[in-house]
């Protein structure tokens, strides 16, 4: 099932969708919604609004060995504010600040239900669903150590299109990263250190995990590097295609 965050009136709801009704079925019936509603109805919002996303840094084999780092390095954790949160369609803004920013695709868990120090096991019975993600990066901050402030710009955490939830296994999963056609990143959720439900249960050793909290699994090997008019897209088997164009801070304006 393919669900999407939505806003109808003042009303925001997630719901599943139709396809080839062009519709979206309302998943909380205690809203007084139509089952249905017309997707020229309503606004297609991003499809998370966490308390926080859990990053992984450096949980693909490929990605360590780029970095001459071995398996024992990884995972390390980072956090972005939701306020870096996009959807798919909307503009990635490239701070005048910045001199490279850089396109890391990767594997988005959402959380259904609270948890704390859980098993890999008991995981799926806690996620919610799969999306797509970008770890937008600003490459030439990263000499700052703490990779805080290269991670958590606005707009630098694209996740969508939709939450999927029917990924009965995520750990053979293909990732595919192009920028412009040009394929930047091509490898399968197998290569991580820590699988999906494994890293799930890590971080819930550190942290209680929220429904609507986001993980992200990491990113393989690869990358590439974003300029103004670029499109780049984050394509999952079994999950959907995220994306999104590079727009220079001016071309975008403010955020509101």
């Amino acid at each position: 099932m393919k669900v999407l965050r939505v806003r109808r009136g003042d009303t925001t709801f997630y719901g599943q969708l139709l396809f080839e009704e062009r519709a979206v079925r309302c998943l909380d019936p205690t809203l007084g919604l139509p089952e249905t509603t017309p997707l020229s109805e309503v606004s297609v919002l991003p499809p998370v609004a966490p308390s926080k996303v859990v990053c992984a840094q450096g949980n693909f084999r490929g990605r360590l060995r780029e970095l001459g780092r071995g398996d024992g390095d990884a995972p390390m954790l980072f956090l972005k504010p939701p306020s870096a949160i996009i959807g798919s369609g909307e503009a990635i803004r490239l701070p005048r600040a910045v001199n490279r920013v850089e396109a890391w695709g990767g594997l988005a868990l959402v959380l259904g239900r609270a948890c704390r120090d859980i098993a890999p096991e008991a995981v799926p019975r806690c996620l919610f669903g799969f999306s797509c993600a970008n770890d937008v990066t600003a490459g030439d901050l990263l000499t700052d150590g703490p990779v805080g402030r290269a991670k958590g710009y606005d707009t630098f955490a694209p996740i969508g299109p939709w939450i999927e939830t029917s990924v009965a296994d995520p750990t053979g999963l293909r990732l595919r990263t192009s920028i412009n056609d040009a394929v930047v990143q091509d490898a399968t959720t197998a290569d991580m250190v820590l699988s999906p439900f494994a890293l799930v249960s890590f971080v819930s050793t550190i942290m209680t995990l929220l429904p609507g909290d986001v993980i992200l699994t990491g990113s393989p090997a690869g990358g590439g590097v974003l300029a103004p008019g670029d499109e780049v897209r984050v394509e999952i088997d079994d999950v959907g295609v995220l994306i999104n164009a590079a727009r220079g801070e001016a071309e975008t304006g403010p955020l509101q």
